[in-house]
């Protein structure tokens, strides 16, 4: 089923959640919407799923006009971050509710109903627990039963709302690997909300980057991590170190001073210069084009540690965090200089 949003704006009085969206997701597809709390994600979901609507614009599944329908009438599963499971009911009947619940000209009889559920156990791994409660289950398997539940009325559309978030981290990166395979099962076109950029570059098809209610940008998980379009993007998929520099004369300068660095092609004024961690080589002592500062943590196990470093500044300091290989002889208090080895600008305007 392939979902269009075209021009969708909502406001919840002077605020405004999402500005004039625009997004095709493809059948089959797993879409992740990443982004901070507050940049629409969430907002975005709940229109898809007709629990919300939007002020302007339109929605459509497949070739119907989404917005003309009420959320029953959308054929979509919707599987929150807390569950959302009946506590007085068994397994087999948190499962069996959306059958049960149908309409009676609609409603499977109970055989049908039986083999449906039991299939779904099956497929989320958890038949075992079918005459158990939710209370005596783990988070992570009540999370499993809570999507078998949104499968069992074979949606056209699978909608999940911060799937992991209630969960401890082995749980959560176990849960994922689950999800992937899962969907690569059934390829049902599936979107998820999340803040978790790890999550949402493992699980997905494609990233839609979101942030102040607009699209900033979409691609494939490795597209928007190696490839980011803005400072903002590139600060949020995965760890970065950004710096407030200037250009002038097709030469980069941090706190007045030339940095060993290309311009990129940038025109003369502000700009933002984007490292990865893993991107900047560290030596001991000053060099000439470097970032010279103190270390002033180090700490992290294996071949890279982690290392906080003080820029001098005429200003103060700014302090950014670097990989500095273990062999490296420096300890804190020590100077180094840092030359950015792959990098990004970004004018200050596209930030």
């Amino acid at each position: 089923m392939k979902i269009g949003i075209q021009d969708v704006t909502k406001r919840f009085d002077a605020f405004v959640a999402l500005d004039r969206v625009n997004l095709d997701i493809h059948s089959g597809e797993l879409v992740a919407l990443l982004g901070p709390s507050g940049s629409g994600k969430t907002t975005l979901l709940r229109i898809m799923a007709g629990l919300d609507w939007p002020d302007s614009g339109s929605v459509w599944f497949g070739g119907e006009n989404a917005l003309a329908l009420g959320a029953a009438e959308r054929h979509v599963g919707f599987v929150f971050q807390h569950y959302a499971l009946f506590r007085h009911m068994t397994v087999f009947e948190n499962v069996a509710f959306g059958l049960r619940a149908r309409p009676r000209h609609q409603r499977p009889g109970e055989p049908a109903i039986r083999k449906r559920v039991g299939d779904l156990l099956d497929l989320v791994q958890l038949s075992w627990t079918a005459q158990r409660y939710p209370d005596q289950l783990s988070g992570g398997q009540r999370q499993r039963i809570a999507l078998a539940r949104a499968l069992a009325v074979e949606p056209r559309v699978l909608l999940l709302d911060e799937p992991f978030g209630a969960l401890d981290a082995k749980v959560r990166k176990e849960l994922r690997r689950w999800l992937r395979t899962l969907h690569e099962d059934i390829q049902i076109t599936s979107v998820f909300v999340t803040h978790d950029q790890e999550e949402a570059l493992e699980v997905a098809d494609r990233v839609v980057v979101l942030d102040k209610g607009h699209i900033i940008q979409a691609g494939t998980p490795q597209q928007v991590h190696d490839r980011p379009t803005s400072s903002f993007v590139h600060e949020f998929i995965g760890d970065s170190v950004a710096l407030p520099v200037t250009v002038s004369g097709g030469e980069v300068r941090f706190d007045g001073s030339p940095i060993a660095v290309d311009a990129q092609g940038l025109p003369d004024g502000g700009a933002t210069l984007c490292a990865r961690p893993y991107d900047i080589a560290v030596h001991a002592g000053a060099i000439a084009g470097g970032l010279t500062g103190e270390v002033r943590r180090l700490y992290g196990l294996g071949a890279l540690r982690r290392a906080e470093v003080a820029l001098r500044t005429a200003s103060g300091e700014h302090l950014v965090e670097i990989s500095a290989p273990r062999a490296l002889p420096v300890g804190v208090g020590q100077i180094v200089s840092l030359a950015p080895q792959s990098y990004r600008l970004f004018p200050l305007t596209a930030a």
